[in-house]
């Protein structure tokens, strides 16, 4: 489902609307805000006040002062109930800013100093804009290569290749232009895997097949200003480097973590170098895992593989366990006709159950 954006509604002279795009631009790029540009154009002989009660109709206000839009003299009483009360009671959060070196009333806050539109002053606007008119720590240059990071992923969506620890770095400092920041080793884990441990974390009931459910990861993250890392990532899969307003920094190298890990992807990594007895009882566990879990494509991509194994060794008990499971799993996302197919087989193949008559539908 689309998420509608937020509105910012600009005061300000026409004199000062090249200025004016520039902010829009930036805000509309890195806040996913959309900005009312022409209906914010102070039309002739309209003060900022009567304008600013216009604004009313949108989200967040934003009062630009310059010597084209004050006048020489602004008392108080004018201005008051307009830039502050109105506001106020209308649940509309209102934020001020100098383009030149006018000389707007102190009290009137949070006010950004946008005169030849500094980039710090332009990312503390922003963050305000994302965090719904609430005033957080104002934003700082880092410099060196995170200032590059920060143009091409935090002022934008975009796509970046970084070392591990300056992607950290990255994520301490601009954390604030990001609606969440999500972690992925790759490594040899496989689309299927990195899908649900994406979904995991998420909180997506991924419970379809391994192409819709990277539809619906693609659908979901391309709406929002995510910051995906991709660490361990010498080979990327293209299904999971979204666009739209999400950014994603990849790393070929990876820094230790303590995140706890998760089962089904201990069970995923460890199957493979296990002894068979081993490979069996941790084919069941995935399995039990991913049914709780609802990430059914991982658990098919599992039972594959526990199966192909037993195919290679003859073992009839963990076929026939291991086609079991995918039956159900393929019944589960629809696929009955192919579901149908493998469990004759399975019964002709490996129980010792005689088979029914099959009839193809």
């Amino acid at each position: 489902m689309q998420t509608l954006a937020p509105t910012l509604f600009p005061c300000y002279a026409a004199a000062d609307r090249r200025a004016v795009e520039c902010i829009r631009g930036f805000l509309e790029r890195g806040a996913q805000v959309r900005v009312f540009l022409e209906e914010g154009q102070l039309r002739q002989g309209e003060s900022l006040a009567a304008k600013a009660g216009e604004g009313l109709v949108a989200d967040l206000l934003l009062v630009l002062f310059s010597r084209a839009s004050m006048p020489s003299r602004w008392p108080r009483a004018e201005w008051e109930d307009a830039l502050v009360n109105q506001p106020a009671d209308a649940g509309v959060r209102v934020a001020f800013a100098r383009l030149d070196d006018c000389v707007p009333p102190q009290v009137l806050r949070p006010r950004f100093e946008l005169a030849g539109l500094p980039l710090e002053a332009l990312r503390s606007l922003k963050r305000w804009v994302r965090a719904g008119g609430k005033l957080l720590a104002e934003a700082a240059s880092p410099g060196g290569d995170l200032e590059v990071l920060g143009i091409a992923l935090a002022d934008r969506p975009g796509r970046e290749w970084t070392t591990a620890a300056t992607a950290a770095r990255f994520v301490h400092a601009f954390r604030p232009d990001f609606d969440a920041v999500l972690h992925l080793r790759c490594g040899t884990r496989s689309l299927a895997a990195l899908a649900g441990l994406l979904g995991l974390q998420l909180g997506l009931h991924l419970e379809g097949d391994l192409e819709s459910n990277c539809r619906e990861l693609a659908a979901f993250c391309s709406e929002r200003r995510f910051l995906l890392v991709m660490e361990d990532a010498a080979a990327v899969p293209e299904e999971l480097l979204f666009s739209g307003s999400c950014s994603v920094l990849l790393c070929a190298d990876s820094v230790p973590t303590d995140d706890p890990p998760d089962p089904l992807d201990q069970v995923q990594l460890a199957f493979a170098g296990a002894p068979w007895p081993e490979q069996c009882s941790l084919a069941r566990a995935g399995c039990r895992l991913a049914r709780d879990q609802g990430r059914l494509a991982e658990g098919y991509e599992l039972i594959e593989r526990w199966h192909a194994a037993a195919e290679a060794r003859a073992d009839r008990i963990s076929l026939d366990q291991s086609a079991r499971e995918m039956v159900w799993i393929l019944e589960a996302w629809g696929r009955d006709d192919e579901a149908r197919a493998l469990d004759y087989h399975r019964m002709a193949e490996y129980s010792d159950q005689l088979p029914l008559p099959f009839v193809p539908y």
